[in-house]
């Protein structure tokens, strides 16, 4: 360190060399994130080149050697000369920063590149970068190596590795022909190996992230094509995409729960005029006022849950973090049911309360799309649109194609927007009654408790680590569970009958049914998205149930109501079946030796214990079938289903919340057509044994 500080101690760093000293300023990170990044920009240039009208077709390779290419029948960036600078297009494209088609020259009316810095970054991280282009009639091959054109003399497959020559102004050129193609046909494919001087050791390409990127994309621009083919294993793994609903399709495939409308799009278009800096003929940037267009689409609908699925973009590209675009869909979505809620507020009894956003968007799935010339993003990384004029004209289609869908005469919409108004509601009665709740138990003081149900057994301890709920069937079964409870630790709720099937039901009809209500309660955590796992008052809640159909039906209409309204239950494993015998079996032994009780858990697992009684010669009394636990002794039922000793349980897992969405609404929905097909189907794989009849 010195205390001299002059001209000289400053570093000017020249076009790429900026990049490889600061890749995190450009790219975010140089781990896995960073790496994926490089992909997206050289997958978005494809991109849009699909939206801009060109190329119907995307192929995305990641070989065996750590290399990745990216392919698209599109026009081909172009090889001419640029004039300005005296190289070729795809060498500027590659090597110069702040270059490109997209700075409103006319290539293209939307696109997600803006800043000319994508390809160009990508080309400095690499290794090695090869770019060939069908164009004119002829296939040209430009190579970098870090980011400086030349030559590669490979003897066999490319490698980063192979000798390289960089180019010189006397030399070979750095964009060369290689071959001939039919003239109709054009594309570009671009082949880059990442610098490992540059990214972290444990930096690789996320299959699952690729995946849902290109699914996503094909979404977005119907008719699209896009192959991924990841040859870095010892089998080769294939995926392949291609959408012609739009972001309709999106939409069905995003939801997770059942629909009470159909997918509504909405759409419009607008202009707005901006101040932005124009490069003049003789180089100087001058002040301009531009008219720019502005197109909305919107696809939506409202299911039976209270997860909010919200997808957003501009120009086919993501912004997880919304911008201007989020921001005037929430405003006009909230502003025009909060209308509609004052306007029919005696029908819907809602009194002087007000929606909040929360209330409207719960159970809502929508894809929002804007697409506009240069908008203003937020860093390179686009990620939050900052374009102002765009929540005004968001937030006008929203609130106008509403207000005709609305308005129509139609009996499906006129049923379904009754629904939307019930929904959104119910859920801000919810939410009231939520907060109101919570204000009262802050009230209550240490001598006050809490009003459980009547007829919970509860237990001693206040330890919740160790504290179970069993939700028993019926009377008979409590009074046997009772006596074979450990009363320190094991509370009982008994339930009567078959609760209510909230799948196919309001949050209201759920939260007035009197045993969902005693559930909810006695677990204290409260229900939908005003869930706090960390308030529940007991560490297991054990589904106990006969080992009939109607056992099975009741377990399954409670694991609904836990899917639906206390879901971070299930993700904790928190939740558990319980698993009673099936079968008592008295082994008789000779002389005044104590006969032996064996109880077996499935038909399969009697058979082969009076097979093997009968090989042995082993006496026995005839199989005692219980088909209800009040059949069972308190003993009994300790012994086989409540001791923490000799028990077994089921947890309940969800591994994959939206394959267990379907199944649920599959088994337990109000579409009847997919459940008869399911029924029908699997029929034959039915044991007629299983079925008391």
């Amino acid at each position: 360190m010195t205390t001299e500080y002059s001209a000289r101690h400053l570093s000017v760093l020249e076009g790429l060399e900026a990049v490889r000293k600061r890749p995190g300023m450009y790219i975010g990170s140089t781990d896995s994130r960073g790496l994926m990044h490089c992909l997206w920009e050289i997958i978005d240039n494809s991109v849009d080149e699909a939206l801009a009208g060109f190329g119907t077709k995307i192929n995305i390779l990641l070989h065996h050697d750590g290399s990745v290419e990216v392919r698209d029948t599109a026009r081909g960036i172009p090889v001419d000369i640029e004039p300005k600078t005296g190289l070729s297009g795809v060498e500027v494209v590659f090597t110069k920063l702040h270059a490109g088609g997209k700075f409103g020259s006319g290539s293209y009316a939307a696109s997600g590149g803006l800043h000319g810095v994508g390809a160009s970054v990508v080309n400095a991280l690499s290794a090695r970068l090869d770019v060939e282009v069908d164009r004119g009639g002829k296939t040209w091959l430009m190579s970098f190596k870090r980011g400086v054109p030349g030559v590669f003399e490979d003897t066999g497959a490319p490698t980063p590795d192979a000798p390289f020559t960089p180019f010189t102004e006397f030399g070979e050129p750095a964009l060369r022909p290689i071959g001939k193609v039919a003239k109709a046909k054009t594309g570009t494919r671009v082949r880059y190996w990442a610098d490992p001087q540059i990214f972290t050791k444990g930096a690789n390409f996320q299959m699952d992230d690729l995946i849902g990127r290109a699914k996503q994309t094909a979404f977005l621009i119907p008719g699209l094509g896009i192959a991924i083919e990841d040859s870095r294993g010892e089998e080769t793994e294939s995926h392949a995409f291609e959408f012609d609903g739009g972001i309709s399709e999106f939409v069905d495939h995003l939801a997770p729960d059942a629909a009470i409308t159909d997918v509504w799009r909405l759409t419009g278009t607008s202009t707005f005029t901006e101040t932005v800096p124009v490069l003049t003929d003789g180089g100087a940037m001058v002040p301009t006022e531009v008219e720019r267009e502005c197109t909305v689409d919107i696809a939506l609908r409202w299911g039976t849950g209270y997860e909010t699925v919200m997808r957003s973009f501009v120009n086919i590209i993501a912004t997880p973090k919304g911008g201007s675009h989020q921001t005037g869909f929430d405003q006009g979505l909230l502003r025009f049911l909060r209308a509609q809620v004052e306007a029919n507020a005696r029908r819907l009894k809602a009194g002087n309360d007000k929606l909040d956003k929360d209330d409207v968007l719960a159970g809502l799935t929508a894809v929002l799309t804007v697409r506009l010339a240069e908008p203003q993003f937020e860093g390179q990384t686009k990620e939050i649109l900052g374009t102002p004029a765009v929540r005004a004209i968001v937030a006008s289609v929203v609130s106008g194609q509403l207000k005709e869908r609305f308005a129509s005469t139609k009996r499906d919409d006129k049923t379904q927007t009754a629904l939307v108004l019930d929904k959104v509601v119910a859920e801000m009665k919810s939410r009231i009654s939520a907060r109101t709740h919570k204000e009262t138990q802050r009230r209550k003081n240490a001598l006050e408790s809490s009003s459980l149900p009547a007829k919970l057994v509860d237990c001693r301890s206040n330890d919740v680590e160790t504290s179970e709920l069993f939700i028993v069937e019926g009377d008979s079964a409590l009074g046997t569970a009772k006596n074979a409870r450990d009363s320190e630790h094991q509370a009982l709720l008994p339930i009567r009958g078959k609760i209510l099937n909230v799948q196919k039901s309001s949050v209201s009809d759920m939260l007035s049914n009197a045993e969902c209500a005693a559930i909810i309660q006695v677990i204290g955590a409260g229900s939908g998205r005003s869930f706090d796992l960390d308030a529940a008052r007991y560490g297991k809640v054990i589904i106990m149930s006969d080992a009939d159909v109607d056992g099975a039906h009741i377990r399954t209409l409670l694991l609904t109501l836990f899917f639906r309204y206390m879901r971070p239950m299930i993700d904790a494993g928190r939740v558990y079946a319980a698993v009673p015998p099936l079968h008592r079996v008295v082994q008789i032994n000779p002389g005044s030796k104590p006969n032996e009780t064996i109880y077996t858990y499935s038909e399969q697992e009697l058979h082969d214990l009076l097979a093997e009684f009968k090989a042995t010669g082993k006496r026995y009394q005839d199989p005692q079938r219980y088909k209800g636990l009040g059949e069972m002794d308190a003993d009994q039922l300790a012994e086989t289903t409540m001791e923490r000793s000799g028990r077994t349980l089921r947890r309940v897992r969800m591994g994959d919340a939206e394959r267990a969405s379907k199944v649920f609404e599959l088994l337990m929905g109000s579409d009847v057509a997919p459940r008869k097909d399911f029924i029908v189907e699997h029929s034959a794989d039915l044991s007629r044994e299983r079925i008391d009849v």
